[in-house]
């Protein structure tokens, strides 16, 4: 891409997210004047689709990269926390899709719909939310805003592309051996068998912790998005299904001023990229297979719950590659440049 505007790495390009980045950068026509794709030494001389044409992956180095505004990283916790660093040094703002940095007090940790103004305050590196976070963000923040928001339950039902491409491929081939009545290969990716199967785990268990890793995750990130203290009582099950794209969630949420599924409805129709499906008799609600490919999170199934005041529960769906993860950290990256905010 050639022309007046930014140098852009993305670091990982050839991962399940960093490929999205690449083509919502393209999408969204960012105003780039060179858009760099590094990756390890593996893929080093790799061609990588970008817009019309394809892009040469190289290897991060002290040379490669010099001169670079903007960094999107999505290569992994240990890569990040190497590189990121390297690449605010040499005056890039990294923005940055692993889960390294998000819990650091000095790093914002920005959805662009909900917390824009905290990106300003960036030291050179800005955190993306955990793409569970980020579906349900889009939902609680205006529930937040309208009535408050006392206690969280939250359910999830998360695609297999957010584990990566191996765990894609590992569905797919355990999906093909069952369907030709084959024997199952051992898991490789996951602890049991995906394929026409529910695994309560998503991530890991640390000693002595009942919750995983993922479930912390999107505990604490959900704090500190909102602003919230601990006098929100929040609780997290996180669970991985046979989908190939695409999250669902569950949430029961407790507000401090009644909020009728009427008037949640309305606020929720006028949030930005948030979509109302509910029409439940119709068999309307939001589907992991109807947010894949969208931007929006879809919302729908609200209802009042039969056994506490002031509590709804709701269903939602949404795109885990995309805003769940690419396409935030480009419209974070938009940020950046629309306000002035780049080094």
């Amino acid at each position: 891409m050639s022309g007046s505007g930014y140098r852009v790495g993305v670091l990982g390009a050839t991962g399940a997210v960093g490929s999205t980045i690449l083509e919502i950068l393209a999408e969204r026509n960012f105003p780039a004047s060179e858009v760099i794709a590094f990756a390890s030494e593996r893929s080093a001389g790799k061609l990588v689709p970008f817009g019309d044409g394809e892009l040469t992956c190289v290897v991060p180095d002290d040379r490669s990269i010099q001169g670079i505004h903007i960094l999107i990283s999505s290569a992994g916790g240990s890569v990040s926390a190497e590189w990121a660093p390297k690449f605010s040094e040499a005056g890039a703002v990294v923005v940055d899709n692993t889960s390294y940095w998000r819990m650091h007090e000095d790093v914002p940790l920005v959805v662009a719909e909900v917390n824009p103004e905290a990106a300003q305050n960036h030291k050179g590196i800005i955190a993306n939310p955990n793409c569970t976070t980020m579906v349900m963000m889009l939902v609680l923040a205006p529930i937040h805003r309208e009535a408050g928001l006392e206690r969280l339950i939250i359910s999830s039902y998360q695609a297999v592309s957010g584990t990566g491409q191996k765990a894609i491929a590992e569905l797919t081939e355990q999906a093909g051996q069952v369907l030709n009545g084959e024997e199952i290969d051992d898991p490789k990716v996951y602890p049991h068998q995906i394929a026409f199967n529910v695994i309560p785990q998503v991530e890991t268990f640390k000693d002595g912790d009942d919750y995983t890793t993922e479930e912390r995750k999107v505990m604490a990130e959900t704090r500190k998005i909102l602003g919230l203290g601990e006098e929100v009582k929040i609780s997290a099950t996180c669970a991985r299904v046979p989908v190939f794209t695409g999250h669902s969630e569950s949430l029961n949420i407790e507000t401090r001023e009644d909020l009728s599924p009427d008037r949640a409805r309305e606020i929720l129709s006028a949030a930005e990229n948030v979509k109302v499906v509910d029409n439940p008799a119709l068999g309307e609600y939001p589907t992991a297979i109807d947010a894949a490919g969208t931007d929006e999170t879809l919302v729908g199934r609200i209802r009042r719950d039969p056994g506490q005041e002031k509590t709804l529960n709701l269903w939602l769906a949404g795109d885990n590659l995309r805003k769940g993860a690419a396409t935030n950290a480009v419209q974070v990256a938009e940020l950046l440049v629309s306000n002035g905010w780049l080094k």
